[in-house]
């Protein structure tokens, strides 16, 4: 007799669990009661939680290629043009549960956490790889791009996780990912 889920489908239960409790709370039990089935066939398809924990962080970052994709079609001269592509895709309300989760993985592995320390590296050096194809230059320049790129993104998304859209947006706007818009007082003429 076959399962009546699919990996595929208890992966999806798997993420749709850590939107809504966190990384840290995602259990076996979890996932399982999401989908009204036994936590042996979660374990079935995901034998540890590391596995479980792993397929997650790759789904989050296949979620956020998807989301950037757009944002990079063509290729930019360098960090601050990748800048203006992503800031304004990522920086919208509907991205925030996935910035959350990306930084509550960060933390984990910051705090030395396994599986986190082994996996979140990893990832990044996959997402430093994919936003560095986006960019012109040598492969060495391109990956300096690329570093600088995602340390600024990473640094916004942070602030407008803790201190909210608007300290995110006025960041944005002073290290040039934001066309700056004049004040009051500025204009042709004032000086």
């Amino acid at each position: 007799m076959g399962y009546r889920h699919d990996r595929d489908e208890v992966l999806a239960a798997a993420l749709a669990v850590a939107f809504e409790h966190g990384l840290s709370r995602l259990s076996f039990g979890r996932v399982a009661k999401r989908l009204g089935i036994s936590d042996r066939i979660v374990v079935y398809y995901f034998p540890s939680k590391d596995d479980l924990v792993g397929a997650v962080l790759l789904a989050m970052a296949g979620q956020l290629q998807e989301t950037l994709g757009p944002a990079f079609a063509a290729p930019a001269h360098d960090h601050v043009e990748l800048l203006r592509g992503a800031w304004p895709v990522l920086a919208r309300p509907d991205a925030d549960p996935l910035f959350a989760l990306f930084f509550e993985a960060n933390g984990l592995a910051a705090a030395g956490q396994e599986p986190y320390r082994t996996l979140v590296p990893q990832l990044v050096e996959v997402w430093i790889a994919w936003v560095s194809d986006r960019v012109t230059g040598t492969p060495a320049q391109r990956r300096a791009q690329a570093e600088a790129a995602i340390a600024v993104i990473d640094g916004l998304l942070l602030l407008r996780q803790l201190a909210g859209a608007e300290a995110a947006e006025r960041a944005a706007r002073l290290l040039g990912t934001r066309r700056r818009r004049p004040t009051a007082g500025e204009g042709a003429g004032v000086g």
